[in-house]
């Protein structure tokens, strides 16, 4: 996949050829590296840099990267960390600037004791027809809709336009559970009830929430447990497939709900580079919003390769160093919003497109 920014490229125009020649050794190098600076205060800061230490010197920090995406990190004892992403590009050096706040005294220096009066009330889900709803706190509730077991075929099924050899083999999929899926990506609303901040990029109570690495994933579903007292998890990614397709209501669709991406999904080319409020397209067949687009969405497994063999209840590879998410956002085209579709990456990397969505167990 090639980003045309990543050259200089800002706009594609018409009637016009555009040329990518690969190259080899340093020319390859070359090309394909820039610099990353960050001046950063206090200067006694730590940088990381994709979770590897940068030397500084004197508040400044500098690296040499591959063009495209990274990770960052600052942070000093005593001072609220930043972090977030970079894209660097071919065509210019990147230089950011990052001055850490103090945290508050009372926030670094007292820690609250938990009284009776504190422990939280779990209330009684409300339940119609297929759908649940679970409240959790001031008002806020978390809306599932059931997914009945079911038996499907999970890759590269031969609706999918233009598939990666990582969604292959096709292989068919036994789920024995029912299970309750979130009927809309996590809110940012529900994040901060839960978290009390807010770490996304594009703000609003009903957007979903993203920059969360899939550990944050894990602290966020142990905090929500201990106040409903449900089993919340990540989906696994079988679960997410056969959920996007509309399990035994499936209507055999590209994406989750239409053959026309824009009618069930945020994506680049109707977003305007951010995300949108959850449930605002059409929902799909089980009536669940933006398994296509709006944000990627982390699951459960560990990346894998796919085998031909028939599976029963899959969890993913034993263990690996990516975990798994799906479903595209609102930063990628069409061909990455199937619901076959699959990628992975480190589980401590935090991006503006990626969030997650919930299941709970029957």
């Amino acid at each position: 996949m090639v980003t045309f920014e990543d050259y200089g490229v800002d706009k594609l125009e018409s009637n016009r050829t555009y040329v990518l020649t690969l190259v080899g050794n340093s020319q390859q190098q070359a090309q394909q590296s820039q610099t990353l600076t960050i001046r950063y205060s206090p200067s006694i800061a730590t940088v990381l840099v994709d979770n590897k230490m940068i030397n500084g010197s004197n508040g400044v920090a500098q690296t040499t990267l591959p063009v495209g995406q990274h990770s960052y990190i600052v942070f000093c004892n005593g001072y609220e960390s930043e972090e977030g992403m970079v894209k660097l590009k071919a065509s210019a050096p990147s230089n950011l600037q990052i001055t850490l706040t103090k945290e508050a005294t009372a926030t670094r220096n007292t820690v609250a004791q938990p009284t009776v009066a504190q422990q939280p009330v779990v209330q009684a889900p409300v339940t119609n027809g297929d759908n649940i709803s679970i409240p959790v706190k001031d008002g806020i509730s978390i809306d599932m809709v059931r997914v009945e077991a079911g038996t499907f075929v999970m890759g590269a099924t031969p609706e999918m336009e233009s598939p990666y050899d990582w969604e292959k083999p096709t292989h068919q999929v036994t789920l024995t559970n029912d299970y309750y899926i979130g009927k809309y990506e996590v809110t940012q609303n529900l994040w901060k009830a839960v978290m009390g901040k807010n770490p996304s990029k594009f703000k609003g109570d009903n957007l979903p929430v993203e920059q969360v690495s899939w550990n944050d994933c894990q602290k966020f579903i142990s905090k929500l447990n201990n106040i409903t007292g449900k089993t919340f998890r990540l989906p696994t990614e079988a679960e997410w497939e056969y959920a996007a397709r509309g399990g035994k209501k499936s209507r055999g669709y590209q994406y989750s709900g239409s053959n026309n991406l824009s009618d069930v999904a945020w994506y680049v080319g109707n977003s305007w580079s951010k995300t949108h409020a959850v449930g605002s397209k059409q929902a799909n067949e089980l009536g669940i919003y933006d398994m296509s687009g709006n944000v990627w969405e982390w699951c459960q497994d560990w990346y894998g390769k796919y085998s031909s063999s028939s599976h029963t209840n899959p969890t993913g590879a034993n263990s690996g160093s990516d975990r798994v998410f799906r479903g595209g956002g609102w930063d990628i085209s069409a061909r990455f919003c199937r619901s076959s579709y699959r990628y992975f990456i480190t589980p401590d990397d935090h991006c503006n497109f990626l969030g997650l969505r919930l299941v709970l167990s029957e």
